[in-house]
């Protein structure tokens, strides 16, 4: 039995942070490090790939510099309400710099393996089985053996379930497609009608749309530039909280479609594709004693389902508890959650945890168009405060 002293399990941004951190905060560590990845480099992630700036200084203090990656620079990001709303840009910067998933992932990886840290791809996890001391791993390939594991396994990792079996569980369901870059002239559909092309949306920016919040689907409708092996194209998708799930609601795919249509596009040439985000809930168990959650396993961003920044948060934090609790040989992780509520992290995910209960729930049309058309002061000062920067108060 391979024996090591911290175990992550997952190999996406979250856990890939945590290893980085923790050979920042305590570099002999970076030998004892194993990462157990279930797939092989570069694999596919469904991910609107969108890094707000609080991503970009979380990589700049780890050395590192995203725009190694291919992508693609928001200029600007509309918050709308059935096409009109506040239009946000980041003076003499971009606002969302957009990235492909497989080729983030694969970029931190490599980067991780630099710092000599040990990555094992292809290894698919069965079993955690904590004890008072250490952890058992159990996978197709073998078994392991830590002093501590990280949960670095998203969504539907199985971490969470094995440790954390009864917890409730906070979904999203998110729908996305990739279109080129252009619409299509007006089009015709099988009734014989018209649907004439009304393309407003500037390529080179980024577009959340709230109207599907009073026929009860609890967010947004998204329409980024993207790029896919250097082509420009554009990634549209739907978020929806669930929060609204008790209630009469349409196919999450129609309101997409629909907003697609008044583009030139029809959803129906392209493929759709869907997968669950679980979204953070400060209520929820995050560690059992020598095991801890990171990144999607503990849960995203409520609002809008953003991820990529949170699990490098994640990360950051995660590693300040692991050298502790190294450091004290002492491995309950009684303080992890504390740590991450009265971190910049934590203070963000609370404050847009709130900030969902109150946007979705209240779904009459005139609230949405009060909040996104007539409150623009209001909104852009309580995201700057609440929602943005917070890895300026992170450590």
């Amino acid at each position: 039995m391979l024996k090591h002293d911290v175990l992550i399990i997952g190999g996406g941004p979250s856990g890939l942070s945590t290893a980085l951190h923790l050979t920042k905060t305590a570099p002999h560590l970076s030998t004892r490090i194993l990462i157990l990845e279930k797939a092989h480099y570069p694999r596919p992630k469904l991910c609107a790939g969108g890094l707000v700036v609080d991503a970009e200084i979380i990589l700049r203090r780890l050395g590192l510099d995203v725009s190694e990656v291919p992508h693609v620079d928001a200029s600007a990001a509309h918050f709308d309400f059935a096409g009109r709303g506040i239009k946000i840009r980041v003076p003499k910067s971009h606002t969302i710099r957009v990235i492909r998933r497989n080729e983030f992932d694969h970029w931190l990886a490599k980067k991780t393996r630099e710092r000599g840290i040990e990555i094992r791809e292809g290894i698919t996890v069965k079993n955690i089985i904590p004890d008072k001391d250490g952890v058992t791993v159990e996978t197709e390939q073998g078994n392991f053996r830590a002093q501590i594991v990280v949960g670095a396994d998203g969504s539907n990792g199985i971490t969470r379930r094995c440790v954390l079996p009864n917890a409730p569980v906070y979904t999203a369901r998110v729908l996305e497609v990739i279109t080129p870059e252009a619409s299509l002239p007006d089009r015709e559909i099988a009734s014989g009608k018209i649907i004439p092309r009304n393309d407003t949306h500037q390529t080179s920016a980024a577009y959340f749309d709230f109207f599907p919040v009073p026929d009860n689907i609890a967010g947004y409708v998204w329409d980024f530039p993207t790029q896919i092996n250097g082509e420009p194209m554009r990634c549209w998708g739907i978020y929806d909280t669930n929060l609204l799930s008790d209630q009469e609601r349409p196919q999450l795919k129609k309101p997409l479609a629909e907003e697609m249509a008044k583009h030139g596009f029809n959803l129906d040439d392209y493929e759709l594709k869907g997968h669950p985000i679980r979204w953070y809930d400060p209520f929820n168990p995050i560690s059992v004693p020598r095991v801890l959650l990171v990144g999607d396993a503990v849960g995203a961003d409520p609002i809008f389902g953003e991820g990529i920044s949170m699990a490098l948060g994640y990360g950051a934090i995660a590693a300040q508890e692991i050298s502790e609790s190294i450091r004290r040989n002492e491995f309950s992780f009684s303080g992890y959650k504390r740590r991450l509520v009265r971190s910049g992290l934590g203070q963000t995910l609370f404050a847009r945890w709130v900030i969902a209960q109150v946007i979705y729930p209240i779904k009459w049309r005139w609230f949405q168009i009060l909040l996104w058309r007539m409150l623009k002061p209001v909104v852009i000062f309580v995201a700057w405060v609440f929602v943005l920067n917070w890895s300026k108060r992170m450590a």
